[in-house]
């Protein structure tokens, strides 16, 4: 009932808007950062390995941390819940993602509009000269001795384009997500618990300019209270069934 519900509401949509943090992920083997048994929070306190300053007093550590989800970053497929996505924009019923994740699924899977505001893992950057890196070969590399990524140029270390705690958001990039946001009259939260601010105030922001919500989730978030529709169930096997009933509706 609430598939249909959902593709009646992107069918009616002028301005479709979809966030999505990391549950979106987790079928393509990426491990959230919340969860009881899996989330990478669980194991380490993020404020020392995931800073910038703990990044910048101990690079290892922070490389220690990453190496496990760099590898399966690396293996890691667009799974089901990102193509469905691509699938709607081709479509023309999704304007934009915004996204928390670093992974690159999304425009893997070909989506072509997407706001990445805690970066990405495309690139590598010299925290002394600020040259830029594809990240690929030097990860792959790391992953195979296990040292620390370092400038061909300077020789500083690299760190992932990826925000660590205490940095700022990419500007362009969160305002594009709030502009959008602003502008959508459907406004869908998927895999993310919305527990990191300011990404956790969009849907907020969204409703309160008088878009409707769906929140598609694992778990339950503050929002729910605030949504239209509310699913609790993994988005690789919700949203192909929205994209299904789209497909009905239109033929």
């Amino acid at each position: 009932m609430e598939y249909r519900e959902a593709a009646h509401l992107l069918f009616e949509s002028r301005y479709a808007v979809v966030f999505t943090g990391a549950g979106i992920s987790t079928a393509s083997g990426i491990p959230d950062f919340r969860s009881p048994e899996s989330g990478l929070w669980t194991r380490v306190d993020p404020f020392k390995v995931a800073s910038i300053i703990g990044f910048r007093r101990d690079p290892k550590a922070f490389y220690d941390w990453l190496y496990p989800l760099a590898q399966v970053t690396c293996e890691a497929q667009p799974n089901p819940a990102h193509y469905a996505l691509a699938t709607l924009e081709s479509m023309g019923f999704l304007k934009t993602i915004i996204t928390q994740n670093i992974d690159t699924l999304h425009t893997r899977a070909g989506t072509e509009t997407i706001y990445e505001i805690h970066g990405h893992m495309r690139e590598m950057t010299c925290i002394h000269c600020f040259n830029v890196y594809t990240a690929r070969p030097i990860i792959l590399q790391y992953l195979e001795d296990n040292k620390v990524p370092h400038c061909p140029q300077c020789g500083s270390v690299l760190k992932p384009n990826v925000i660590l705690f205490g940095e700022q958001l990419p500007v362009e990039q969160i305002i594009g997500a709030k502009r959008a946001a602003l502008n959508s009259d459907l406004f869908i939260v998927v895999g993310s618990s919305l527990e990191v601010a300011p990404a956790s105030d969009l849907p907020r922001l969204a409703k309160r300019n008088g878009a409707k919500l769906v929140i598609i989730n694992l778990q339950p978030t503050y929002a729910d209270e605030l949504a239209d529709i509310v699913i609790h169930a993994d988005a690789a096997v919700v949203l192909p069934r929205i994209v299904q009933q789209l497909e009905r509706i239109i033929s």
